[in-house]
């Protein structure tokens, strides 16, 4: 018998925060040196979101504006991050990140990688194609937005 949306459903909400538990510790334990685990996230958050105004990296923080514009001082400090005017409304600015932050995070992403290929590696092929199909079907359900 084939299961059920809800049953499904139950299964990824049990299996999901365990998988992103793994990835986060990963991630973060393959972070630059010196950066706080917030400051990781925002060059996560800009090297997926290129050109994101203050307002965006706030919400997506969870802190207030004054909070993460300090955080972002620091990261420009520290060449992470660039400010530039946005061309199409001269009173946003939007944040990227530099070539030395989107290498920070791609180190951090391909180590990451490297890791858990090593647990999927514990799967016969014929798990892994199966997890494989799952990812593609999920990813074309919820990139999808819900409200259109």
């Amino acid at each position: 018998m084939a299961p059920s949306p809800d049953e499904c459903a139950r299964h990824l909400l049990e299996t999901v925060p365990m998988v992103m538990r793994v990835i986060r510790k990963e991630m973060r334990a393959r972070r630059e040196s010196g950066l706080s685990v917030p400051q990781f996230r925002v060059l996560i958050y800009l090297s997926r979101n290129d050109g994101a105004s203050l307002s965006e990296v706030a919400v997506h923080l969870g802190l207030t504006l004054p909070a993460t514009s300090k955080m972002i001082d620091v990261l420009v400090g520290r060449n992470l991050v660039s400010r530039r005017m946005d061309p199409k409304d001269r009173r946003r600015v939007a944040l990227a990140p530099t070539e030395l932050g989107r290498s920070s995070t791609l180190a951090a992403r391909e180590a990451t990688q490297s890791r858990l290929a090593k647990r999927l590696k514990t799967l016969p092929p014929a798990d892994l194609a199966t997890v494989l199909e799952a990812l593609g079907a999920l990813g074309s359900i919820f990139s999808i937005d819900p409200e259109t």
